[in-house]
């Protein structure tokens, strides 16, 4: 690990726009000596609009003690006179992930190599699954596996909830839905609010629900897709982060169109987690800001 990772700081922001927002960060950072990396903004309108930053920025010799001053310092400094939703996030410190999946194993295999190789900066607390069917699997990652089985009621569904909570044991950063085929009660989503990722294999809004490559035959699209959103209390409703698509013909089966959509999944869902990771990803409404490189 460099000592630019160490010392290393994002910066999130979100509030109505007016001017000097820019000149009460840059200044803030620069009278702490501290070098801005990477800067991005965005309105959604000068006059009256949302305003959205994010800053990387390097602080030498910054640790844990001094980011919680920082803190401080920040909240008394820079957020008065704006209305401010903000955070600082060490970049030197891994968010924590937690998989959940069911038998299908494209996503999850995906997100375990890119997360082996380097290309995701989290540690993978743990993979908890209704089935075994996939422990083998990730046990080969040296990942802990779990199985929670998942009953037809609600009170069995409650139940494996709180058991998952158990063995989460804790601060989760982000839950990533890898084709986990159980619907989450709302008692569940509100305790991790825009932390829940979930891959669902069509390009939503079109067939949402169960089924959706049936139903797309059935409805002869002549494209497919697969989106990535924060996971609410409403159905496949949540804020978009990330989507893609391919084209299909009459020629294609159902089970062409599973295949060829799960590609397409795996590679959604990996972007939509390493955005998240990489704190690019700002909660709008229903929808989200992303900013990507």
């Amino acid at each position: 690990m460099t000592e630019s990772k160490e010392s290393t700081v994002r910066l999130l922001i979100t509030c109505p726009d007016q001017p000097g927002i820019v000149a009460a960060v840059s200044g803030y950072l620069h009278r702490k000596n501290a070098n801005i990396i990477h800067s991005d903004q965005h309105s959604t309108d000068p006059e009256g609009g949302r305003f959205f930053m994010r800053n990387e920025f390097f602080l030498p010799g910054l640790d844990m003690d001094g980011l919680e001053e920082l803190r401080r310092e920040f909240a008394e400094e820079v957020t008065n006179g704006f209305v401010m939703d903000w955070s600082l996030n060490p970049v030197w410190v891994p968010k924590r992930m937690v998989i959940l999946c069911s038998k299908v194993d494209h996503a999850l295999m995906e997100l375990l190599w890119r997360w082996k190789r380097g290309d995701l900066d989290a540690e993978v607390a743990m993979v908890i699954s209704n089935h075994p069917t996939l422990q083998r699997e990730v046990e080969n990652f040296d990942v802990p596996f779990h199985h929670v089985p998942v009953g037809p009621s609600l009170r069995d569904k409650v139940k494996a909830e709180d058991t998952m909570i158990e063995l989460m044991n804790g601060q989760v950063d982000l839950i990533v839905l890898a084709r986990y085929m159980q619907i989450l009660t709302s008692d569940f989503v509100k305790r991790y609010p825009s932390r829940i990722i979930n891959i669902h294999h069509s390009f939503l809004p079109a067939f949402v629900g169960a089924d959706p490559y049936r139903r797309a035959y059935e409805r002869g699209v002549k494209l497919i897709g697969a989106t990535a959103h924060y996971v609410t209390e409403k159905l496949d409703e949540g804020p978009i982060i990330e989507q893609d698509v391919i084209r299909v013909t009459h020629s294609h089966t159902v089970d062409d169109l599973k295949r060829l959509g799960g590609d397409i999944e795996r590679h959604v869902l990996a972007r939509a987690v390493k955005w998240h990771l990489e704190d690019r990803v700002i909660v709008d409404g229903n929808k989200t800001i992303v900013f990507r490189r």
